[in-house]
């Protein structure tokens, strides 16, 4: 065999084993396609939750009798932008995939190592272990919070309190705000 046969035959191999990588990198981008679309479900949901929380002060201002028709309103508003947000997010997300995390798979997986990735992605032991993870999540959550409330609902009414009293403060004419010790205490030092 001559030298130009001998530099061409490793090259086939690596564009013969590219090819089956790529098409492995392919599988399992199609296996976490779901997980994939919930990150653009979860930046949309991020984004009408900021929105909503940025009504309430002006909710807040409006007469009682006009309050609960106008948040009914928002609240549609809202919804409509996320269903609409959230399709659009999953779609493009999902078009992405490839260049995001199927770059990063092609890096840092070898083709062996991505065959196990994809067994055990389409492996009815992972399917089922992604259907309970919502519900072990949950639970975790609620026993969470069950056992940690009386420790943080008064930090919580706390918080709520000095929020208050700072917002009272500035509402007053000619409030100048003072500067509190903790920004004292963070302001960086000179050496």
């Amino acid at each position: 065999m001559n030298a130009a046969a001998q530099t061409a035959a490793p090259s086939a191999n690596q564009g013969a084993t590219s090819a089956a990588k790529k098409e492995l990198v392919s599988k399992v981008l199609a296996a976490q396609q779901a997980g994939i679309e919930s990150i653009a479900n979860n930046l949309a949901g991020q984004t009408a939750t900021q929105v909503m929380q940025g009504t309430a002060p002006a909710l807040s201002r409006l007469p009682a009798d006009k309050r609960d028709a106008a948040a009914g309103d928002i609240r549609t508003e809202v919804r409509k932008f996320y269903e609409d947000a959230s399709a659009m997010l999953r779609k493009r997300a999902v078009e992405l995939g490839p260049s995001t995390i199927g770059t990063q798979l092609e890096e840092k997986f070898t083709e062996d190592e991505l065959k196990i990735l994809l067994t055990w992605l389409e492996s009815p032991v992972n399917r089922k272990f992604q259907q309970l993870a919502g519900e072990m999540q949950q639970g975790l959550g609620q026993k969470l919070v069950a056992e940690t409330r009386s420790s943080i609902e008064p930090k919580l009414k706390a918080l709520e309190q000095a929020i208050g009293k700072r917002l009272s403060a500035a509402a007053e004419p000619g409030a100048a705000a003072p500067k509190s010790s903790a920004a004292k205490a963070s302001a960086p030092t000179k050496k």
